[in-house]
């Protein structure tokens, strides 16, 4: 499934530009068609009886989902809500970012030494995606903003 994920934040920042949607708008379908979609596998896989009967016999689980749910639906809130307000390469920024962050932090808290191969083709992954994300940020220059105080763009107009 993590195969999807490049394509779902470009996706939703495509359906905030051209239809204007609420991030509780889009937020809501995309969990609705997320249940059917779970509750179709769990049934054509036979697992709905058991995964019941399971929460029936475990209560104490019942807290664990309830919490684990409602961090997943806070952190989609703010997925979605940096999707729409600095669009799809800064999110996939911040998450590389927080990929990077996280296996550095492995490497060091379990002494797991990375070749020179993993440190070369991690520098090329996360170098170019930044190198992207920083040369989209800059400023554009436009010719209007280049002349001089008071000339107008269109020689018809200057007087």
């Amino acid at each position: 499934m993590s195969s999807f994920d490049g394509f779902t934040s470009t996706f939703q920042d495509k359906l905030f530009k051209g239809y204007d949607m609420e991030i509780h708008n889009q937020i809501f379908y995309t969990t609705v068609c997320s249940c059917l979609l779970s509750l179709s596998g769990l049934i054509l896989q036979n697992h709905l009886i058991p995964a019941v009967d399971f929460m029936f016999h475990h209560p104490d689980c019942f807290s664990d989902v309830l919490i684990l749910s409602s961090v997943a639906t806070a952190s989609q809130f703010f997925i979605s809500y940096t999707i729409r307000t600095f669009g799809a390469l800064t999110f996939a920024t911040i998450m590389t970012t927080r990929q990077l962050v996280s296996i550095l932090l492995s490497c060091i808290w379990f002494a797991h030494p990375l070749s020179w191969m993993q440190w070369v083709g991690a520098a090329i992954v996360f170098g170019a995606i930044y190198a992207k994300s920083f040369l989209r940020s800059k400023p554009q220059k436009t010719a209007v903003a280049s002349l001089p105080h008071g000339s107008s763009p269109n020689p018809a107009n200057s007087s």
